[in-house]
Formats: structure tokens, C-alpha cells, sequence
């Protein structure tokens, strides 16, 4: 057998497994997945993910449990983990149907400041009206993912080589005062955690718009 027929005999068949995994756990277990997938979600709680969802607990621990069944998902110390083969999966099927982003900050990080450190020490933490999701690992950067107590917003803090930005995806909040103080909670707590403030230097602060907007 060539090369190309192995390539696209095991893409056929990861297809095949994408579209059972999605036929056996059902339409709200399918909308799980689209999150999970839509998030690049390598880690996430529960109570994160109820709140992305909207559902009720007992629904969500149903999905989660065939999910867990169908080797999606795996339970960590933390929340539960997304496995190697689901994202192999998801990769191979990405969402075109996104939520759009809301630039809020993008500072400069100096090299000599301890990255994994701040990211270990943000990771799992509830602030202000915030409540932790979970996060993201990909070869661009680590991806850091709240949701405000009434699952209005989500605010997430990217950290990329030399580069932190925070952005805000609004859910079904609509009030974009509320999501910049969401946002400006995570820039206080995240600033807390440098010992020199001299280390970070903002480069672009709001998008225009929402300057325009939170004077008008």
C-alpha cells in the first residue's frame, strides 16, 4: 500500500471515529464536544463548563461520564483532561462556528520574568466575578480561560512567546462595561504577581471601539 493510501485510509477511519463518538453520546453530549473542540480545551472543570453550557449538573455529569466511557475525556487531579486521541480527533475537525473575541489588553513580557510560574499560579483560581474554566496547550502558547459567575462572558489570558493578551468572548452578555471590568479583574490579579513592575510593558490597551464605547 502507497503512502498516500495509508494517509487517507486513517483519515477516513478518524472520521469514522469522529462521527461515532458524536452519534453515541447524543446532541447535548455533541454541543460538550463543539466547546471542547471551539476552546482547544486541554483541561476544564465541571463547574467551568457548566457555566460555558448553560445546563444543569446532572445532565452534564451524564455527558461527561460517556465521554469518559468513550476515551474524549479522562479525569485529572484538577478537572478532567482531554486525551491524545480526542485531540487528534478535534484537530482534524475544527469549528468554523466561533464566538468573536474582544481585544482588551497585549503587553510585552520581558524574558527574565518566570512565564510558567505566573501561569501555575493563575491556573484554577476564582477572582472577583470570575470562575476558572480551564485551559489551552498548543505549539503558539498556553491559553488561560474564566467565565463570569452568570456565564455572561468569558475572558481568557494568552500567553505567547514574549506576549500576554487578554481578551474577552462575549457569551450572552451584551453590556461590554461588565465584560471590561471582568477584564480588568484578571489584569489586577495577574499585575499582583509580578515582583518588578517595570518587567511588563503595555504595547495596546482596548481595541478603539471599545475605548469610544466605555467614553460615550
Amino acid at each position: 500500500m502507497s503512502l498516500g493510501s495509508i494517509f487517507w485510509s486513517t483519515i477516513r477511519l478518524m472520521d469514522d471515529d469522529w462521527s461515532a463518538a458524536q452519534d453515541s453520546i447524543g446532541q447535548r453530549g455533541t454541543s460538550v464536544l463543539h466547546v471542547i473542540r471551539e476552546e482547544e480545551l486541554t483541561n476544564f472543570t465541571f463547574d467551568g463548563l457548566k457555566r460555558r453550557l448553560g445546563v444543569h449538573p446532572e445532565t452534564l455529569s451524564r455527558i461527561l461520564y460517556r465521554l469518559e466511557e468513550k476515551g474524549i475525556i479522562e479525569k485529572a487531579t484538577k478537572g478532567y483532561n482531554v486525551t491524545r486521541k480526542a485531540q487528534q480527533l478535534l484537530r482534524q475537525h475544527p469549528t468554523y462556528e466561533t464566538q468573536p473575541t474582544v481585544p482588551i489588553l497585549q503587553t510585552l513580557l520581558s524574558p527574565d520574568i518566570p512565564v510558567q510560574q505566573i501561569i501555575s499560579s493563575l491556573i484554577g483560581k476564582w477572582f472577583g466575578s470570575l470562575r476558572w474554566v480551564g485551559y489551552s496547550e498548543t505549539p503558539e502558547g498556553t491559553a488561560l480561560k474564566w467565565i463570569t459567575e452568570d456565564g455572561g462572558t468569558q475572558i481568557e489570558a494568552i500567553f505567547t512567546e514574549g506576549t500576554l493578551s487578554i481578551e474577552a468572548k462575549p457569551l450572552t452578555e451584551k453590556d461590554l462595561n461588565k465584560t471590561l471590568k471582568a477584564s480588568y479583574q484578571l489584569i489586577a490579579y495577574i499585575t499582583k504577581l509580578y515582583s518588578r513592575p517595570a518587567q511588563v510593558r503595555p504595547i495596546a490597551f482596548l481595541a478603539h471601539y471599545s475605548l469610544h464605547y466605555v467614553a460615550s
